[in-house]
């Protein structure tokens, strides 16, 4: 028999790293236009994601929509546990959007306000979903299916880490797109600054690897018995692999692979959370089969879903084809 519960959180999990990787680098350019001065650079900062940064969003959308229909009962949790982060993370998101198209069109009077906007709606949104992170590794008490805690139970020390560790991780992901996107002084301010952030991120990355077992005893159980250490003991060294190789590409001054190790670094730190939750959806104790719909509504979706995705990813590798290679001063998208 299939396990539509399996597949499902499959795909949630598939459009939420989508949406990590692809929407991650363009609120990084906006965590860094406080280290650009100059308006032209930052008109190509912009530009290397005007043509793409809508479409990014797609995959939220779609995650939050499985969410949804297929477990109903995770979604009615975290929406209420997590009211405020969710609601800021959105705000912070409209503000972005409304910048990027707003910034372009105003005048020398008023493109600070619009860039201020920018950089606020960007930082906003990265930390927001870095605290939403870090309050599910943190788990949700439930009682009758319904969140037991209060509005506030997301506000911990943990959680607010986390959420700075993302903004860092965020900014190295939008670093080195824009490394792989531009040239001359941009490309050499954007390698000299990868290398700092990807410092701060591997110590956040560390405290956040030493934080987890240590306030919660079900992870440092299932990170440390026997075989599971065997397992997971990749993973921290594939992320020392990644740094290394991102260090060398930005010394001989490559302009792909330290966009795509960064990739990769995310995609690891990724699966940890995976690692670490699974096969909850609502840590610390509601698993995905708990939590989901009738297997008649999920097969209903998934009918949907398998001749959306493809055409999704189809218009999304189209988008990044068409707009491939160097954005360069004077070049726009608008």
């Amino acid at each position: 028999m299939i396990d539509f519960s399996v597949i499902w959180f499959a795909i949630i999990v598939f459009a939420t790293l989508m949406y990590i990787v692809m929407d991650g680098f363009d609120l990084g350019i906006g965590i860094l236009f406080p280290f650009i001065k100059s308006t032209q650079e930052r008109d190509v900062m912009m530009n290397t994601v005007a043509p793409v940064w809508d479409g990014n969003e797609t995959w939220l959308v779609l995650g939050g929509a499985g969410l949804y229909g297929a477990f109903p009962l995770a979604y009615a949790v975290i929406a209420d546990a997590l009211a405020i982060p969710l609601t800021l993370m959105l705000i912070g998101l409209i503000f972005r959007g409304v910048a990027f198209e707003f910034r372009f069109k105003a005048t020398e009077a008023h493109r600070g306000f619009w860039d201020k906007s920018f950089i606020g709606g960007s930082l906003l949104a990265t930390f927001s979903q870095g605290v939403a992170v870090g309050a599910m590794l943190n788990g949700f008490p439930v009682k009758d299916r319904t969140f037991a805690g209060s509005a506030m139970d997301w506000l911990t020390p943990f959680t607010l880490f986390c959420g700075l560790g993302l903004v860092i991780a965020y900014a190295l992901l939008g670093c080195t797109w824009l490394i792989m996107k531009t040239e001359h002084g941009l490309h050499k301010k954007m390698s000299s600054l990868t290398t700092p952030l990807l410092c701060l991120l591997l110590v956040v990355v560390g405290a956040i690897s030493l934080w987890t077992p240590y306030a919660h005893d079900a992870i440092a159980h299932r990170w440390f018995s026997v075989p599971n250490i065997f397992w997971f003991l990749p993973v921290p060294v594939l992320v020392l692999a990644c740094a290394w190789g991102i260090m060398r590409a930005v010394k001989r001054e490559a302009h792909y692979s330290p966009f795509l190790l960064t990739l990769g670094l995310i995609f690891l730190g990724f699966s940890g959370l995976g690692i670490s939750i699974w096969p909850n959806i609502i840590p610390p104790s509601i698993t995905i089969w708990a939590a989901a719909s009738p297997p008649q509504s999920q097969a209903f979706m998934l009918v949907g879903s398998l001749l959306i995705i493809p055409v999704i990813l189809g218009y999304t590798l189209w988008s990044y084809y068409v707009f491939r290679g160097k954005t360069r001063i004077g070049e726009g998208y608008h």
